[in-house]
């Protein structure tokens, strides 16, 4: 006679959160020097302009304390859209279309934090705290580019093109890892361990992350250009008034360093993302198992 199924005590929502908190703050914190190296390749000014090899943690703070909050709204978004699909919906578009309604809620999220993070790792300021307090100033400036508007706009700086990276990258990394796993389950007739969903984690986030490098090169890009803030009262009235944007910043790119400039950074990315998809999909799997026994 089987042993009876075991049934989780946290409702579908709870265990989403905690396991996408549990491995948004895994991955982030475990590989955040292979995102600053990737950071600093891609950066205007160079990479041992950005910091070189030196202090490769610069900037983790952010990423410590909304990484956790960033994942768990992305699960949460992702599995209940999967679990509201219609029964005449494919899987691959309900994965697609569950990944992108995580992506955008994690990014109310995510985009602070990597507007402060990025700043950091690229020494444009001494931390993340610094980063913080720079944008925090625009509250007191006068006219037009200053009060809490400007502060809104430039911790959300970027954030259009973040989440045009983020949309296509999930649309092809969770398809293609919800693919593999369950084409694995039925060709073995098991269930899939965590381990296994680590690797096809990993393959999955390799194939998406070299696809979208050239988003995340101009996402880089813009995150960083603020020379608005630094420049003297005199030259600039408003933050808004000097902001670069998203479109003169790949024409100065590609003018300046030729459309190769775009696959930047695309070595690191890859690593990072290929050994994050393992870890942070796996540790996903592996702490949502953990949290049904309870």
């Amino acid at each position: 006679m089987p042993p009876a199924e075991h049934t989780p005590t946290l409702p579908p929502a709870a265990l989403s959160l905690l396991a996408g908190a549990v491995a948004g703050t895994t991955v982030d914190t475990a590989l955040f020097p292979l995102d600053t190296l990737k950071t600093r390749l891609q950066a205007r000014q160079g990479f041992a302009a950005s910091g070189g090899l030196r202090h490769l943690y610069r900037g983790l703070g952010p990423v410590v304390l909304f990484s956790a909050p960033s994942a768990a709204l992305f699960f949460v978004t992702y599995d209940a859209t999967k679990r509201a699909r219609p029964a005449a919906a494919s899987a691959a578009g309900t994965h697609m279309a569950a990944a992108t309604l995580g992506e955008l809620a994690a990014c109310a999220v995510r985009v602070p934090t990597e507007v402060l993070k990025q700043r950091a790792q690229a020494a444009q300021c001494r931390s993340a705290r610094a980063a913080f307090a720079e944008i925090w100033r625009l509250r007191h400036r006068g006219g037009g580019g200053g009060g809490w508007p400007a502060v809104l706009r430039e911790l959300y700086r970027g954030g259009a093109v973040t989440v045009m990276r983020e949309i296509p990258f999930t649309v092809v990394q969770f398809p293609l890892w919800e693919a593999l796993k369950a084409r694995w389950g039925a060709a073995t007739a098991t269930r899939i361990t965590p381990l296994e969903s680590a690797l096809f984690g990993s393959v999955s986030g390799a194939l998406a992350a070299l696809l979208t490098t050239p988003l995340d090169v101009l996402k880089t890009r813009i995150m960083l250009s603020r020379q608005h803030l630094v420049s003297p009262p005199a030259a600039t009235a408003t933050a808004t008034a000097t902001a670069p944007s998203a479109a003169s910043i790949l024409r100065e790119l590609l003018r300046d360093e030729g459309p190769r400039a775009l696959m930047k950074g695309w070595a690191p990315r890859v690593m990072w993302i290929s050994m994050g998809g393992a870890v942070f999909l796996g540790a996903y799997d592996a702490a949502r198992e953990a949290l049904e026994m309870l």
